[in-house]
């Protein structure tokens, strides 16, 4: 029987880290002043960093994904969704402030950093071109928010035949019966759940 460590090979596997920032994941971010509990984000980014150094060591990609807002790219869509929702506080991951700013683990030379405007990773992003242009089918995802962008892009992946690993302690929310609820989901539909050990331990030398 396979195990993980025959799964996530590094000549077909990238870690996926999406939306480790500041807005999301720091106390003076703007999630963090508005008050939401840090506690599960800050883990997991700490998590999402033993991973990059791990996937660095054996020759597993390493892509970046974040979220940058511009007040031009805001439709009167979403100006008028967050009117519904009664949500019109100050944009996060502004492009050029602090905000938007990578928390964790960081891009090193040459590493793929793409940039999106809504939740997908992969919407208009050119990030299936570029991990197909490395021969990627398998994905190890790690990142911030559990219900909302990671649930988007690892829905998206699957879509697109990529092999999903979804890293359950490296990802997070800010509630942990919705990081639950959404694990679970991902975990029946679309990914395979694994732990931060399992896939250091698949990926050590």
């Amino acid at each position: 029987m396979s195990s993980l460590k025959d799964f996530i090979t590094p000549n077909r596997t990238a870690l996926l880290l999406i939306d480790m920032q500041q807005d999301f994941a720091a106390l003076d971010g703007g999630l963090g002043k508005d008050g939401a509990d840090m506690t599960a984000p800050q883990a997991a980014v700490r998590q999402a960093s033993l991973l990059a150094d791990a996937a660095r060591r054996a020759g597993v990609t390493c892509v970046f994904v974040r979220l940058i807002t511009r007040p031009e790219d805001e439709s009167e869509f979403l100006k008028a969704w967050k009117q519904r929702r009664n949500s019109d506080g100050p944009p996060l991951c502004r492009e050029g402030t602090p905000g938007a700013k990578f928390v964790g683990p960081q891009p090193q030379g040459g590493e793929l950093v793409f940039s999106k405007k809504r939740y997908n990773a992969f919407i208009g992003t050119g990030l299936d071109a570029a991990l197909r242009g490395e021969g990627i089918d398998t994905l190890v995802v790690a990142g911030l928010t559990t219900e909302c962008c990671i649930d988007s892009s690892v829905r998206e992946a699957f879509e697109r035949d990529y092999h999903v690993f979804l890293v359950t302690d490296a990802t997070a929310c800010y509630e942990p019966d919705l990081h639950q609820a959404a694990l679970k989901a991902l975990g029946l539909n679309c990914a395979l759940l694994t732990a931060t050990d399992a896939v250091l331990s698949a990926w050590k030398q």
